[in-house]
């Protein structure tokens, strides 16, 4: 989880290429990205984070790779599933986790080094305030106005308060386009794709990250991979799907890898949630445990530095990073990093 999930309430999505929105597609099998029929079950698990038993469905498309949720909960309904708990746990990884934004910022380096962006999903405005002062001319979309005038305080950006399909941006008015750990929540990733590809100027980049459902630890944890975080990622790529997006908007692959991004503990406390649970005990869910105590941290980190520390080194042999990090260009001439 990161700290830039507020589009998740994102509005019914319009149509897509094959005329369906998504819930139509979910509940029909056609694949929101590629339009294939044929998508078959891929696993069920309920609302782990929570602690609830409700399970959902997530099917898998045969042609593309994309996984996406069937009947999902509707736009009005979504906010009992972003409770306050969920809220305070992402804030606090955004804050407590600066060094994130220094890599981010590193990464793209490469690509760009001014010019306008716009962060999707801005949230309470970290990553834009670690380009405050320099040469960008900085946006930000968010769906919370009070969280957007947080990130407006703090980076000095012109935030968008709302759905990405209504932000207000020109025709090819922005050099890069940022998004972390947010395209999996919205109701239509690919109406944000075409809505990337119109903003960019030719020669533009869209850097964003996304949870890789292809990764040794989905595999190896299945229903109980933490990056899973069901009813709310609605979507979960792989580097193939996302790639697939992408071109069929326009943009080009600049890079795409996966790196580790292990949650180890989080999807074996599951497991052993529903252990307990099957014997009649019922543990704290993740979303309301207290700060553990000495003892406990002192033996949680002992267990990092060993067994999981073996997992770990074993991972690559089972499966990529548990973090997509993508880096796509419009289409145009383009003259360098620098421009």
């Amino acid at each position: 989880m990161d700290s830039c999930t507020s589009l998740a309430s994102i509005s019914d999505p319009s149509s897509d290429v094959n005329g369906q929105t998504h819930h139509e597609a979910g509940s029909r099998k056609l694949c929101p990205v590629c339009g294939r029929d044929g998508a078959s079950e891929w696993l069920r698990a309920p609302d782990h984070f929570h602690g609830l038993q409700d399970l959902y469905t997530l099917v898998r498309c045969p042609e593309c790779s994309f996984v996406w949720q069937l009947n999902v909960p509707k736009p009005a309904e979504m906010y009992r599933h972003y409770t306050d708990a969920y809220h305070r746990l992402i804030s606090a990884s955004g804050q407590n986790t600066p060094h994130r934004w220094h890599a981010r910022k590193a990464a793209l380096a490469p690509h760009k080094q001014s010019g306008a962006l716009l962060d999707i999903g801005c949230s309470s405005g970290a990553f834009l305030e670690s380009l405050k002062d320099g040469p960008w001319t900085l946006y930000g979309i968010e769906m919370s106005a009070d969280t957007a005038k947080i990130a407006e305080q703090r980076s000095g950006a012109q935030v968008f308060v709302g759905d990405v399909p209504d932000a207000s941006f020109a025709p090819e008015s922005l050099d890069v386009i940022t998004c972390f750990d947010v395209l999996e929540h919205v109701y239509d990733p690919r109406q944000v794709m075409i809505k990337v590809e119109e903003w960019l100027k030719p020669g533009g980049i869209f850097y964003l990250l996304v949870p890789n459902i292809d990764s040794a630890e989905a595999k190896v944890f299945g229903s109980y991979w933490h990056g899973l975080e069901l009813p709310r990622h609605l979507s979960h790529f792989s580097p193939v799907s996302l790639k697939y997006l992408a071109e069929s908007v326009g943009l080009q692959e600049v890079s795409v890898v996966t790196r580790r991004n292990p949650a180890v503990g989080t999807s074996l406390r599951y497991f052993w949630d529903d252990i307990f649970r099957s014997v009649g005990i019922r543990r704290t869910p993740v979303a309301y445990r207290e700060e553990a105590g000495f003892v406990w941290r002192a033996g949680r980190k002992l267990v990092r530095m060993t067994v999981l520390r073996a997992l770990l080194a074993m991972a690559p042999l089972v499966g990529g990073g548990e973090s997509i990090h993508a880096v796509f260009r419009k289409e145009g001439k383009t003259t360098g990093a620098s421009e």
